[in-house]
């Protein structure tokens, strides 16, 4: 008899291919992947100088985000990348909110995560070469965001 996975119980993790970005005033758009979407707090040691302990505290700091990485397929007359990094001035930019969404297997949003006061920090178009064979031509923006929420 196969497993089935009923010893597990019927829960099961979520897949992560099935997703949606959403990027404010620019719409939904298709990516392949998205990355490196994080959090982490930088730690602030101490010490005062008549500590009876012979080691620093440990304490939180300041929280740190990284840098989100989109790809996708390049379509004929799509400039969404090329668009918004034009934008950039001079200390300017229109910042933008992305809502990532993990899907579920009806389509419905199962998590979300809000990025704040996000734009693009750099453009890749597509890398070409005429020796693999039927590979699509994709394309890559690195985006930096203030901080994200998870609802």
């Amino acid at each position: 008899m196969a497993d089935d996975g009923s010893a597990q119980g019927s829960v099961w993790p979520l897949p992560k291919f099935y997703f949606e970005v959403e990027i404010s005033d620019l719409g939904k758009t298709g990516f392949q992947t998205c990355e490196g979407l994080n959090q982490e707090v930088s730690v602030v040691e101490y010490r005062h100088g008549n500590s009876p302990n012979h080691h620093k505290i440990k304490m939180p700091g300041m929280k740190k985000y990284g840098n989100i990485t989109l790809k996708k397929g390049v379509f004929k007359d799509d400039t969404i990348f090329l668009d918004w990094f034009a934008e950039i001035k001079l200390n300017t930019i229109k910042r933008r909110t992305i809502t990532i969404k993990l899907l579920d297997e009806a389509g419905a949003p199962a998590m979300t995560w809000t990025l704040i006061n996000a734009f693009p920090s750099k453009v890749t178009p597509t890398g070409l070469n005429s020796e693999e064979e039927s590979a699509p031509a994709i394309e890559e923006v690195e985006v930096v965001y203030e901080s994200f929420s998870k609802t």
